[in-house]
């Protein structure tokens, strides 16, 4: 009957004891947006697991896959205007912190630039007065020549002295942005999370399965090595490595983490995705890529990757599951024709 939810009601005495379950009668849905949210409602319902805000955000994700393209805009429209993402403002604030760590390195190298010039220009000064000593029709100056030259070396002692102390500003300033980057989230060279935030949000995400019993996936990504052998060209492959991880976020839904693992293979966590799921998504992803083609000068490349598929199993550390995943990369390239293949971490399929 539409308008009309299962939902768990717990009402309890004085005591603390539990005494009723009801059915929760709703009224009718207004619109679009209220006959999706309830729908998503219903899905975690049955699916058993609790209507958190976070299960809620990850099925609401999900399910829009499926509905029209119309809903599709409308609801992404509506997530746009009211977007507060706190993963976002830690990100701005960590380019913040390191752009300010690249300026005080630059001023440390200015300073360093002076301090050379000045230690030059001293040793002008020297040569100069030598080839006075040599000329008797000019002795006058050098009187002159002496108050300038300790001018200068006073100049000189304190330049040393402040370089001295900005140097020491530099290295406690690069000893606490080493602490920070121990603790960032984001990695600068691709605009996406890093290795340490992949394998913090997979130990989260091994915990809640072991909790609620769902499923999710991990996917492996890399710039197909056969592509990489044929361009031999070392900018080109950072340009198309980018560009790959911009795709990445453009096809993964609020709730997948796109993650930099390392050395230009980027990893996606799939939560509450099964493996089908994860091959479709996979083959999506394929498509995508090798729709965009790359200019090289005169030169036209088609992109192209290759794909591991894990499951994400909470009986397993992720170490394990990250190598599973890995390990599916190196399988789809021993087969002819497959950008993707499957390894699975199971106690059947070690």
């Amino acid at each position: 009957m539409a308008g009309v939810l299962r939902s768990r009601s717990i009402n309890a005495d004085n005591d603390g004891k539990v005494l009723s379950m009801h059915t929760l009668n709703m009224d009718e849905p207004s619109s679009d947006i209220e006959i999706y949210a309830k729908e998503v409602l219903n899905a975690l319902i049955s699916d058993n697991l609790p209507p958190t805000p976070n299960n809620f955000s990850l099925y609401f994700d999900r399910l829009l896959e499926d509905k029209s393209e119309n809903l599709r805009k409308q609801i992404v429209s509506m997530l746009e205007l009211e977007e507060n993402n706190d993963d976002e403002n830690t990100i701005l604030l960590e380019q913040s912190l390191k752009q300010g760590f690249a300026s005080i390195k630059n001023v440390l190298g200015i300073t360093a630039n002076l301090y050379k010039n000045m230690a030059l220009m001293t040793k002008i000064l020297e040569r100069r007065k030598k080839e006075l000593h040599e000329n008797p029709i000019i002795q006058a100056a050098l009187g002159v020549i002496s108050t300038l030259e300790g001018d200068v070396s006073k100049l000189n002692t304190i330049l040393l002295k402040q370089s001295s102390q900005m140097k020491l500003l530099y290295e406690e300033t690069a000893a606490i942005i080493k602490n920070v980057e121990n603790e960032t989230i984001f990695d600068n060279q691709f605009g996406v999370y890093n290795k340490r935030n992949l394998l913090l949000k997979i130990e989260q995400e091994m915990g809640l399965i072991k909790e609620f019993k769902h499923k999710s996936s991990l996917i492996m990504i890399e710039l197909s090595r056969d592509l990489v052998k044929s361009v031999q060209n070392e900018k080109a492959i950072i340009l198309m490595t980018r560009t790959i991880a911009r795709l990445l976020l453009k096809t993964s839904r609020r709730s997948d983490t796109v993650a930099h693992y390392g050395n230009g293979v980027f990893a996606m966590l799939l939560k509450h995705t099964d493996i089908e799921s994860a091959k479709k998504a996979s083959e999506r992803l394929c498509d995508l890529v090798s729709n965009s083609n790359f200019f090289m000068g005169d030169r036209e490349i088609q992109l192209k990757i290759s794909i591991g598929v894990t499951n994400v199993d909470a009986e397993y550390s992720v170490e394990e599951i990250v190598v599973s995943a890995m390990n599916a990369i190196e399988k789809a390239y021993t087969q002819s024709g497959v950008d993707y293949a499957v390894s699975l971490r199971s106690n059947n399929n070690l």
